[in-house]
């Protein structure tokens, strides 16, 4: 069995000038290119999620827009598997499972956007396929939101994203420490 990485989302309209622009997404996506270019150094399963919405009614990812595409720095080879999805769950409506499977896959090491939704989704899902997930944090990133007139902050949404993976489903990880123990 073997380790895969999955970069989950790391597309145009979270970063400046996009639809959905979020909190930290470059220094984020820095790490995940980091990641990346160990997962490639190594020749380990890596597979690219890339999320558009069926409709252009759609707030952000719609179709056949700039905004989709994945962000250069972490821009798939020709060779690299990506996997489009319409939900938050990578899981749900695709063949992520069956790639997995295919590639001998039981470890998970997951980064990308946004924290609380297709992150928390995907690892959540994952963990009750029985896969062993790791989520480095420094290379997560999300927004602020609003809940009953108040604003919480990108970081504190991200904090409690982290806090309830690391509870029960995932290791939970910097970049910095994840590299310590590969």
């Amino acid at each position: 069995m073997s380790k895969a990485l999955l970069l989950i989302d790391i597309q145009q309209d979270y970063f400046p000038g996009g639809e959905m622009e979020l909190v930290g997404i470059e220094q984020a996506c820095g790490k995940a290119a980091e990641l990346l270019a160990w997962f490639r150094e190594q020749k380990l399963p890596l597979i690219h999620i890339q999320h558009i919405f069926p409709t252009v009614e759609a707030p952000f990812f719609k179709p056949n827009t700039a905004g989709i595409e994945i962000h250069c720095s972490v821009q798939p080879l020709a060779d690299e598997v990506v996997i489009t999805k319409q939900n938050v769950n990578s899981f749900q409506g695709t063949d992520l499972k069956q790639k997995l499977d295919e590639l001998n896959v039981d470890e998970l090491v997951i980064c990308g956007a946004m924290s609380h939704m297709c992150i928390e989704g995907t690892v959540r899902a994952a963990s009750d396929l029985n896969f062993k997930c790791q989520v480095i944090h420094d290379a997560c990133a999300t927004g602020n939101q609003e809940f009953q007139g108040h604003t919480i902050l990108a970081q504190d949404v991200h904090g409690t994203a982290m806090a309830t993976l690391g509870f029960a489903y995932a290791d939970v990880l910097s970049l910095d420490d994840w590299k310590k123990s590969n």
